[in-house]
């Protein structure tokens, strides 16, 4: 999985799709993420503890990695991931225009 915790990725497929957001959590052994905004659902939440409120919550729920792809604020669009090496490190670039990522 070439997608990390804080890259910006668009949706490819699905309910959401063509919507854009940020990686707030990627689970590479399930391979999926939860990007914000993207994929939410409603949850029920009782209040556990005095004061506490309870009511209907939105958040986001899991998606996987297969159906969002990292988005190039250059080509403005979803692209593939290429690698290239400057000495020791390694950087991730854009496949289409050569754009760091």
């Amino acid at each position: 999985m070439n997608i990390k915790k804080n890259d910006n990725v668009i949706v490819l497929s699905g309910k959401d799709k063509g919507k854009k957001g940020k990686v707030l959590t990627a689970m590479p052994k399930e391979d999926k993420l939860i990007v914000e905004g993207i994929n939410m659902a409603t949850c029920h939440m009782k209040a556990r503890k005095q004061g506490e409120e309870s009511g209907i919550i939105r958040k986001e729920i899991p998606i996987r990695a297969c159906k969002v792809a990292l988005y190039c604020s250059k080509c403005d669009k979803g692209v593939r991931v290429g690698y290239k090496l400057d000495g020791d490190k390694k950087t991730r670039i854009c496949r289409g225009c050569g754009a760091e990522l």
